[in-house]
């Protein structure tokens, strides 16, 4: 499926190239100043995530990979519903997380910021992959984690459509990971910017081209193939660092290589994604 290059601008070749240094900038820019002014965590945590997403929303409009890709009203409606209910698993994830950062987290970094913050990401990073891929791979989890399969195409707005139970497992395990270890609370705070820019631009449906960062951090050329119907492409289990994807052996992406199409292998086995609260049970009834 090539992208869409109709009526593509002069410009947008040089928009698709600087897309993502102009993302990750901000990333740093954030944590950088909003440790540095002792910012409140709480807030820039909910004020980054509609950063990101105006920012990429207005991408997805300059550059986009399809235009049939873009949701219709309906399917914003649908989504809006999912994004409630995964911003909802995402909250309790994180409130179960805190009370244990509270205890464990040092005060005062173990280890120099500029050390400590590669750590704290590779490592949750680490964490993130081993659960993401046991869920494609273990028959419950799937059940929990398929509803996110299930479009048929790949946007930011369709990035929140979740069961619920699935974004508590995964971000508590992942967040988990680091609190046990005793990172900073400024160190989690930095690679949880970093997630979620990550985890919302390799959903967009952007065109862009990063190149050969391809082979360091996840990127929408590598995360549409993790949504490929051809199984045999759609490895990619890595949301932020393909490191990981690089040394498990899922990482399949090479320039030029593109999803014939997106969604489940097999459509029957979910229910349509609107089908909002029928997804959120899915896992309990017997005969799914």
């Amino acid at each position: 499926m090539p992208p869409d290059i109709r009526h593509t601008p002069p410009w947008a070749a040089t928009l698709r190239h600087l897309a993502y240094p102009i993302l990750l900038g901000s990333v740093v820019a954030v944590g950088t100043f909003g440790i540095a002014r002792d910012w409140p965590f709480e807030v820039v945590g909910v004020a980054f995530p509609w950063g990101t997403l105006i920012y990429l929303g207005l991408l997805e409009r300059l550059i986009p990979y399809q235009r049939s890709w873009h949701p219709t009203r309906r399917e914003w409606r649908w989504y809006g519903a999912y994004y409630l209910l995964t911003a909802l698993g995402a909250a309790s994830a994180q409130a179960m997380v805190l009370a244990l950062v509270g205890v464990i987290a040092t005060p005062e970094p173990a280890l120099p910021l500029g050390a400590e913050i590669p750590l704290a990401l590779l490592l949750g990073s680490l964490a993130n992959y081993l659960v993401h891929r046991f869920a494609h791979t273990n028959r419950q989890l799937w059940r929990l984690h398929g509803v996110h399969h299930a479009p048929d195409k790949v946007n930011i707005g369709n990035n929140g459509v979740n069961n619920i139970f699935d974004v508590v497992l995964t971000q508590g395990i992942t967040q988990l990971s680091l609190a046990l270890v005793g990172f900073s609370a400024e160190s989690v705070f930095a690679v949880g910017l970093f997630v979620v820019a990550q985890g919302y631009f390799t959903h967009a449906n952007v065109d862009v081209r990063i190149g050969w960062f391809n082979h360091l951090v996840s990127s929408p050329e590598q995360h549409r193939l993790h949504h490929s119907t051809d199984l045999s492409e759609a490895g990619h289990f890595a949301a932020d660092l393909s490191v990981w994807d690089r040394v498990f052996g899922t990482f399949t992406w090479r320039p030029g290589r593109r999803p014939v199409a997106v969604g489940l292998a097999d459509p029957g086995s979910f229910p349509a994604t609107g089908a909002v609260l029928t997804n959120q049970f899915l896992p309990w009834r017997r005969s799914a």
